[in-house]
């Protein structure tokens, strides 16, 4: 698994699928070859200062790393933009509801509102 660092790969996950959840919003896109799966890290300053920002991005790199890789495609992008409330959801919380996102953009499902 490898780290999206440029940003029009940001903004090409952010015309596939989205899927919200309470501490996070997952877009996912399907490259067309078939490398490994690459995933990036966004979390805006409305979420706070700079401890609580690194905060909500260590922990949702912690939760793709417990999802592992038999969840995350080859050939797949993903994004996770992280929300203020990953600082107060239990840990356990957010890697069920990263599973269900998972589940539900591999589905072909997308939510209206990314940003709800």
């Amino acid at each position: 698994m490898e780290r999206l660092r440029q940003r029009a790969d940001f903004l090409a996950a952010a015309s596939g699928i989205n899927a919200t959840a309470s501490a996070f919003v997952l877009q996912t896109r399907k490259r067309v070859d078939d490398g490994p799966a690459r995933v990036g890290f966004t979390v805006s300053k409305k979420v706070g200062n700079a401890v609580e920002r690194n905060r909500v991005r260590r922990r949702l790199r912690d939760i793709v790393r417990v999802a592992g890789s038999d969840r995350i495609r080859t050939g797949h992008d993903y994004v996770l933009i992280g929300r203020r409330a990953a600082l107060k959801v239990p840990f356990a919380r957010i890697a069920e509801d990263f599973e269900g996102a998972l589940q539900r953009v591999h589905a072909g499902r997308n939510d209206k509102t990314a940003f709800g």
